[in-house]
């Protein structure tokens, strides 16, 4: 069956999923866009993009959400409805050796998935880590590590996701460093105090 692009004939289960992405609540170092979905994984998506910028403009971590919806269940995975999340973060130099590193990245999505409502089943995914050194004329140019991680689940719930985006939005903050929100940030309190 060819993708259904139209919105105006989705069907209200996947129209009110999407409202309650939408509706959720966003921390101001992170900026969440709206981006074309992909076309052939449903009959029915949606994709929004978040950069966390932390120290001022810089781009601490990227990624994308995506939903997935196939209300005939003609896909691979259980339910009508799939959860895809990508990360993207570079990381402090000192872990990228860290053999625990892929364990650790992994945490960081359960966590934020059982720490909310976020209810799902059939997780899967994998974590990348890339080390970038320079040579010859980039020799000077410091080591990077970027960490990327992909995964998917399906949610149990349906009319509202948006447990899912929090859950989301959480793993990125902490791949990009930040703080919990309940927590301040000392080290920049205490500059604006000086």
């Amino acid at each position: 069956m060819p993708p259904r692009s139209r919105a105006d004939d989705a069907p209200p289960v996947f129209t009110r999923a999407v409202a309650s992405l939408r509706a959720q609540a966003v921390r101001p170092e992170i900026v969440l866009e709206n981006i074309p979905a992909p076309q052939r994984l449903a009959p029915y998506s949606a994709a929004f993009s978040a950069s966390v910028h932390a120290n001022g403009d810089e781009d601490a971590a990227f990624g994308r959400l995506i939903v997935l919806y196939d209300p005939d269940g003609t896909r691979d995975w259980p339910g009508p409805f799939r959860v895809v999340a990508y990360v993207s973060a570079e990381l402090e130099p000192d872990m990228s050796g860290d053999p625990l590193l892929g364990q650790v990245a992994w945490s960081w999505l359960t966590d934020a998935l059982e720490s909310g409502p976020a209810g799902h089943h059939t997780l899967s995914g994998t974590v990348t880590r890339a080390t970038t050194e320079g040579f010859g004329r980039k020799a000077e140019e410091p080591t990077t590590t970027e960490l990327e991680m992909r995964a998917s689940w399906t949610p149990t719930e349906e009319d509202d996701l948006s447990a899912h985006m929090a859950a989301w939005l959480d793993l990125l903050s902490t791949a990009a460093g930040l703080p919990p929100v309940d927590v301040s940030d000392i080290s920049r309190r205490g500059r604006q105090d000086s």
